[in-house]
This record gives C-alpha cells, sequence and structure tokens, in this order.
C-alpha cells in the first residue's frame, strides 16, 4: 500500500490571511532582501512596501476602494509587484490582465470584468498599449480626461499609465491621502472579501473569470511556499505570468510569504536566459516543462556556472548526482485557475511509490475529490469518469455566473477534467471530458 504524502511541516501563517496583513508583515520582515529583479531594475520588499504604499493611498484618493475592481496590465517586475500589491492593500480586486490580448480581446475583458480603473504600462516589446486600448475600445480615442465616459464600458472611469507616456484620455494620480487613512482601509479587509479575478486560458471557449477571495489564496500560497526549499536569499527564475493563476501563486504571492527575490525577463530566449541566470546567481527556476530541456540544450549550456541551482524543478538543469534518478516518479500536480492552482499534491523532489506511476498526487491540504459518470452520479473506485473537488482554496464564484450554474448541491465543482481515484486516494488525470472517446 502506497504511503501518505510527504508534506513538509509548515508553521501557521505569521498574519492574518489578507493581502494587506502579508503586505505589512513581509516588507518589514524582508526589508532588505532583494524582492524583484527585471533587468537593470531592482526592488527590494521594503522599496516596494513604500511605493505601493503611496499609490495604495492615490488610489484611494480618487474613490478606489473595498470592491472596485481594478486592471493591471504590466509583465512581472517592478510595476506588476507594486501595483498588484497596491490594489489588493486597499481591498480593491485586483484583474491581472493578459499581456499578449490584441485591441478586442482587451476590450472584452475590461466589459466581462466590469474594470472600473485601469492601471497600465505603455508599452512591451514594441507593442503599443495605449494604441490597442483606443482601437479596442470604441470612442476612447475622442474622450478628454480624466473620468471617463463610455457607453461601450460604462463601469471604466479611469486610465493610469504607469510611466513616461500621457493621452488626453489618461487620468494623472491625485495626491495621495494620509498613512493613517490607508491604515484604516487596510484593517478593513477580510479573509472574505474578495481579492482578485483571473482569467481561465479560454483554449476551447472564451476566458473565465474566476473571483477569488483573500483567505482562501493567501492560506494556499503559504501552504505552496511551505513545501519548498526556499526562503530568503533565494533567487527563483519566475518566468510564470502574474495574469495566471500559478504565476499569481506560485510567484507573486509566495515570494511576499518567503521573502525570496523573483528574477524575471520579458522573453524566454535560451541563450539570453542562461546568462541571466548565471549573472543573477539564480538557486532554483519555475516555468513550464519545456524551460529545462530548452535551456539544457543550448550551445552554452555546459559553459554556465549553474552550480547554485537546487530542485525541485527542471531536473535537466542539475549536476548529475542531485537529478531524480526515474523522472517519471515525479509528480506534476494537477490544478486550474477555479482551484487557485494545485489540487492535488506530492512533494516533487520525493519519487512516486513505482505502483503509482503516472497519477498526480493525492488530495492537497484542505481537498476533496470525487469521480462522477454523465449523469453526475459518483463512480467506483478505479473507474474513470469527470474529477470534481472542493474544499481548500476553490473560487467563489465566475464572473456573471450564478452560484447554481458553478457548483453542485454538495458544493463539488466539476472540473471537466477526467480520470481516477485508486484505493490509496490517489489521483490519475487522463484528459479533458471532451476529449475522450466512449
Amino acid at each position: 500500500m502506497a504511503t501518505a504524502p510527504l508534506t513538509r511541516p509548515h508553521p501557521e501563517l505569521p498574519c492574518a490571511p489578507t493581502a494587506p496583513a502579508l503586505i505589512r508583515w513581509s516588507t518589514a520582515a524582508f526589508a532588505d532582501e532583494e524582492l524583484v529583479v527585471l533587468g537593470d531594475e531592482r526592488l527590494r520588499f521594503g522599496d516596494a512596501g513604500a511605493r505601493s504604499a503611496a499609490l495604495a493611498r492615490s488610489l484611494l484618493a480618487e474613490g478606489v476602494g473595498k470592491g472596485t475592481r481594478v486592471g493591471v496590465l504590466a509583465p512581472n517586475g517592478p510595476d506588476a509587484y507594486v501595483a498588484l500589491m497596491a490594489v489588493t492593500r486597499i481591498g480593491a480586486v485586483a484583474v491581472p490582465i493578459n499581456t499578449f490580448f490584441v485591441a478586442s480581446e482587451l476590450a472584452w475583458v475590461f466589459e466581462d470584468a466590469d474594470i472600473q480603473v485601469l492601471l497600465t504600462v505603455p508599452s512591451l516589446l514594441g507593442n503599443d498599449y495605449l494604441d490597442r486600448l483606443e482601437d479596442g475600445v470604441p470612442g476612447l480615442r475622442d474622450q478628454r480626461g480624466p473620468e471617463l465616459s463610455l457607453p461601450a464600458l460604462p463601469y471604466l472611469r479611469r486610465v493610469h499609465i504607469l510611466g513616461d507616456a500621457a493621452r488626453q484620455w489618461a487620468a494623472a494620480l491625485p495626491e495621495p491621502t494620509t498613512e493613517d487613512r490607508l491604515v484604516a482601509a487596510e484593517e478593513r479587509v477580510s479573509p472574505a472579501d474578495d481579492h482578485f479575478v483571473i482569467y481561465s486560458s479560454g483554449s476551447t471557449a472564451r476566458p473565465k473569470g474566476v473571483i477569488h477571495t483573500h483567505g482562501p489564496t493567501i492560506r494556499q500560497a503559504w501552504f505552496i511556499a511551505s513545501q519548498h526549499d526556499w526562503g530568503a536569499g533565494d533567487r527563483i527564475y519566475t518566468p510564470l505570468p502574474f495574469f495566471w493563476i500559478g504565476g499569481y501563486i506560485y510567484a507573486f504571492l509566495a515570494s511576499l510569504q518567503n521573502g525570496w527575490a523573483a528574477i524575471c525577463e520579458l522573453r524566454f530566449e535560451p541563450g539570453e536566459t542562461l546568462r541571466m541566470l548565471e549573472r543573477e546567481r539564480v538557486t532554483a527556476t519555475l516555468g513550464w516543462p519545456h524551460v529545462g530541456p530548452g535551456l539544457a540544450g543550448h550551445p552554452d549550456f555546459a559553459a554556465t556556472d549553474l552550480s547554485r541551482l537546487k530542485g525541485p524543478y527542471h531536473w535537466e538543469l542539475l549536476a548529475p548526482e542531485v537529478r531524480m534518478p526515474d523522472p517519471g516518479l515525479q509528480v506534476y500536480p494537477l490544478g486550474m485557475t477555479e482551484t487557485a492552482t494545485s489540487h492535488t499534491w506530492w512533494p516533487a523532489e520525493v519519487p512516486l511509490p513505482p505502483e503509482t506511476r503516472g497519477s498526480v498526487g493525492q488530495p492537497a491540504e484542505g481537498w476533496e475529490h470525487k469521480i462522477v459518470d454523465e449523469d453526475g452520479v459518483e463512480v467506483p473506485v478505479g473507474v474513470d469518469g469527470e474529477i470534481c473537488v472542493r474544499g481548500g482554496s476553490l473560487m467563489r464564484g465566475i464572473v456573471g455566473r450564478e452560484r447554481a450554474e458553478t457548483f453542485d448541491a454538495d458544493g463539488y465543482y466539476h472540473t471537466a477534467d477526467a480520470g481516477h481515484l485508486d484505493e490509496d486516494g490517489f489521483v490519475y488525470f487522463i484528459g479533458r471530458m471532451g476529449d475522450l472517446v466512449k
């Protein structure tokens, strides 16, 4: 019989499970440590706390507060950290926006999420976001700021540009309100309040706007962070974008909790990335499975000093003596936007029991699973069906959908992932329900 997952013991959160409490604690506890690096830009925890507080005070001064939906259009880096911290520390709801969206997609997400305020960088990698906004949002080009009035987007009131650019429809940030008012606003944020809206990949339909609250997501990130041998002084390569749930939980929130530095880049190019990993003395890597082989297969790999690297991901980059002997026994947990990443777990550095090869681990801490047939009836152990989940960091809901459209009568979310459970509770994923043939 297989053993239970070897989760690392982890202490209680050192603060209340809300973004403002986490930000206040981490920016004081790790004040002198680097938080994020993007090229020549470097930002320490203490400075991120001060900059986000100043931005938060300006947002409060113009009426942003609990429940206001604020879009953040910026790549991983100091701008994204400061904006997301500022928005969520005052109880406003962050909506990280996909930096690859074209004009029509930007307009669509503003409408779907009812975004009221937008914080955006002016451009990225030669793409002018201000032109895209004018092309995608009817009437924006003719607006005169600072207060917008757009029939196509009746809730969008202001756009603030993070950087050296201007448009007649963009608003300048007002003078910040007082520190006392910021503290009072932060104290009124509860674990049950909405934290962020993040969009699914939309690979087969329109992306879904998934609503998550503070308590479950802060606790989920704390669990994930505690299961890795990373802490203050570590420097983690972080290509997972913050507009994707993996980047928001595994990188943005986890770095705040553990005190490590997120080492970011604007694009993945193996040769440039290898030089950056060496220059920044990176100690671990996050990212999709293609990252490891892409770097290891580059001609410069052998001459690159990656001696500081440790696991548990991208074993191809590690010294042979510390690699997992059988990579087929490494677990890649099953997760999704709706569950705030992983709802199954098994330590990535611990090989699976051989008889469970191919599983995605067991239910993660706080999660329950059931497998149902096409009629919603639970099936026996070993029988394939739809994987359903509840508990843990399950979303509050989906933008525009009622609860009855989202969860079943027992509170389970039907994931549309197909698989089965074995007698020891290991979960096996076999594909998406729509991809299966009876």
